[in-house]
């Protein structure tokens, strides 16, 4: 049975023609398909060609933080296309430097220098091409648990999937421990996380390994793809100092983390660090493809000088680049970082409910609207089971919930739940209570 016929048997969903085409004209570029012809989406609402309407709790692909079809980004992007949508590279355009001034007064100094891409990865790669750069080394660190991109540079950081079978990546990538505290390699004697010995351990492995030529230490400040693992309080600001007694520069990776998400404009703000280069994308655009690099001038500066060089098709595109000025716009006045916390809060006192009443449920962590519940067989040994997270995730469908589950080798299913900034507390109340039966149903038919 193909893919499609598996999706469509399971669901019951689409034509047979649409269904046929997908097996025959589909790249597969990473795990199975949804289920469902999707028509239109708007809000927190995604709806299917067959009249279903599905809750997304995932905001498309952790990006629509308004919610999808805002009215004010509509009404942006069609004044836009209409009159100035993108240019050659050289060019600029208000949009873009308006942008680039917006996000540099959000944030702190000397973080002012910013570069308008696409993608996360994008963003990646040219921070970390100008990491290298300016330090003039080429090592780079990461977290095991890390997901910066699939572009080449990104990708050599990336080390929560999809390394093998490609070849070598470029050498010098070097891969720490992910700081999870439910599942610590590193104890005190009453059995807490000692996150400080494990980050002495993995820099120590580090220098062991470097061949003197440590350029930039590039992490995600709450890992998704790696659990929606929130490194300790005081973790960044060691890190940071790591990096300082290397000459190292620390890249902060918000793409999902970064624009109120998790209760403040950035997530780095909690731990009092200012990293050397932020890389934003998903959030900024709020579903369009738009992303940054933010530095400081100093750096910038520096890599001007040796001749930086990222000129890509659609850098500084004044299109999304207006819609980024409207997400600012809407953030801003109703001051969605509040509301993010807010909502988050709710969020998490349901989330924590579910735990106390079912067994499966071993942890629920995160932050504002980026909230993670790692499903468990026993909560002792901490035993995870693909089937349960893939049932739960199936039955969420069914019932009229899109979820999204994480599963890596050594952690159970770990559900990344990350709703629209624009949700209601009805909406948030009912994501959780759909959740609460998909997890009732499916524990009770494959545990008794």
């Amino acid at each position: 049975m193909s893919l499609a016929e598996s999706s469509r048997h399971r669901s019951g969903a689409g034509d047979d023609a649409f269904w046929s085409d997908v097996d025959r004209h589909l790249i597969r570029y990473g795990g199975r398909f949804t289920p469902e012809v999707i028509v239109r989406a708007e809000g927190s609402w995604i709806e299917t060609e067959g009249g279903r309407r599905l809750l997304d709790f995932t905001s498309g692909q952790m990006s629509s933080i308004l919610g999808h079809a805002h009215p004010e980004i509509v009404a942006t992007v069609s004044r836009q296309v209409a009159t100035l949508d993108h240019l050659f590279s050289g060019m600029l355009s208000r949009p873009v430097v308006d942008l680039a001034r917006r996000l540099a007064d959000s944030l702190p100094d000397p973080l002012e220098k910013v570069l308008l891409l696409t993608t996360g990865a994008e963003s990646n790669e040219a921070a970390i091409r100008m990491a290298k750069l300016v330090t003039g080394r080429h090592e780079i660190v990461s977290f095991a648990g890390s997901w910066h991109g699939m572009t080449a540079a990104a990708a050599g950081a990336t080390y929560s999937s999809g390394r093998k079978g490609y070849g070598p990546t470029a050498p010098g990538n070097f891969a720490i421990p992910t700081p999870n505290a439910y599942r610590p390699d590193f104890t005190t004697p009453d059995g807490a996380f000692d996150w400080r010995k494990q980050l002495d351990h993995a820099f120590a492995l580090v220098d062991a390994q470097s061949v003197g030529s440590l350029a930039a230490c590039i992490v995600e400040p709450i890992l998704s793809s790696g659990g929606i693992i929130e490194p300790p309080l005081g973790y960044l600001a060691a890190l940071q100092a790591k990096c300082r007694e290397r000459g190292m520069l620390l890249i902060l990776d918000e793409a999902q983390t970064g624009m109120c998400r998790t209760g403040t404009w950035y997530a780095f703000e909690r731990d009092g660090v200012v990293p050397d280069i932020l890389t934003l994308s998903k959030t900024l655009g709020a579903g369009l493809p738009l992303a940054a690099v933010v530095t400081s001038a100093e750096i910038e500066a520096e890599a001007a000088d040796r001749g930086f060089l990222f000129f890509t098709t659609h850098v500084s595109d004044p299109l999304v680049a207006a819609v980024g000025n409207t997400v600012l716009d809407v953030l801003e006045r109703d001051r969605m970082d509040e509301r993010a916390a807010t909502l988050g809060d709710r969020l998490r006192a349901g989330l924590l409910d579910l735990q106390a009443r079912h067994e499966v449920v071993g942890d629920v962590r995160g932050r504002g609207l980026l909230q993670g519940v790692e499903l468990v067989l026993d909560r002792e040994t901490k035993e995870g089971s693909d089937e349960l997270g893939a049932g739960v995730t199936r039955r969420c469908l069914e019932l009229g919930l899109h979820m999204n589950v994480v599963q890596l080798r050594g952690m159970g299913g770990t559900f990344r739940i990350a709703p629209p900034l624009t949700s209601s507390e009805a909406e948030i109340d009912l994501g959780v209570e759909i959740l609460d039966r998909a997890i009732d149903e499916v524990s009770q038919e494959l545990l008794g």
